[in-house]
């Protein structure tokens, strides 16, 4: 549910292994489903289904309580909830056993959702991944077509996590017991002057302007090193891309 960048590798994963797969999308070809509006007609998932929710969620009247009820009828087996790893807020090192801190109300808007995901007549997992890049997205892209703003001197720490070894933690999680909220990321956190330095040197191009960060969209005010080791261990997953300088490369 929310067939969306993550969420069509997802598919595209269980497709190949011959798994019945129903994908909504507001857009497109797939399954119209507009949390916009209720009541919500479910019909289309299968009773007992393992489901995959990728919808954002909207700060002012968020759907998603109102939308895991309907699934509710429908007896799925498994739900996998893709939330942010913005919920820690300002905490600056981030682990399975770190727990969340909303700094806005955006951001307890998500965990409300998480807990609806959590609490529903099902086994469930949430996964909170970091700054999501790959293909035709990250930092790799915005500095090549002259977009890239750097907040400051570029001191804060970001994490991230290629698109395909995210879509495996959700492929993983679809078929496991594991429960609880974890967070998802690679293994070399860095400053954003790394990553712009290495961009930079990797594609001949100048280092993007300073701006103040003040001016940046929130997401990119964060200063954050994610641990995501212990659900990797759980899931018994190996990162393809476990730093951005062999994923940037793969994603140019």
């Amino acid at each position: 549910m929310g067939c969306g960048y993550t969420g069509r590798r997802v598919a595209a994963r269980l497709a190949s292994r011959g798994f019945r797969v129903i994908a909504t999308s507001r857009h497109g070809d797939n399954v119209h489903f507009d949390t916009s509006a209720p009541p919500f007609d479910m019909s289309f998932v299968p009773e007992g289904a393992r489901v995959l929710y990728s919808i954002p969620t909207l700060e002012a009247a968020d759907p998603s309580a109102a939308v895991f009820a309907a699934l509710a009828e429908r007896h799925i087996t498994r739900l996998v909830y893709l939330s942010t790893t913005g919920v820690y807020g300002a905490q600056l090192d981030v682990n399975e056993q770190s727990t969340p801190a909303p700094r806005r109300p955006a951001d307890a808007v998500r965990i409300h959702a998480e807990h609806a995901a959590l609490s529903g007549p099902w086994s469930a997992v949430v996964l909170r991944p970091a700054a999501i890049y790959g293909p035709g997205r990250g930092i790799h892209v915005s500095m090549r077509e002259g977009r890239y703003r750097m907040g400051g001197d570029g001191t804060n720490f970001v994490s991230r996590i290629h698109v395909e070894d995210l879509a495996a933690h959700c492929d993983a999680a679809l078929f496991s017991d594991l429960e609880g909220a974890w967070p998802v990321a690679d293994e070399e956190p860095c400053t954003t002057w790394e990553i712009a330095d290495y961009c930079a040197k990797l594609f001949r191009i100048p280092m993007p302007p300073s701006v103040d960060t003040a001016v940046l969209h929130h997401t990119r005010q964060a200063n954050r090193r994610v641990d995501g080791s212990a659900v990797r261990r759980e899931l018994g997953i190996t990162l393809r891309y476990p730093s951005y300088r062999t994923g940037i490369p793969a994603s140019a």
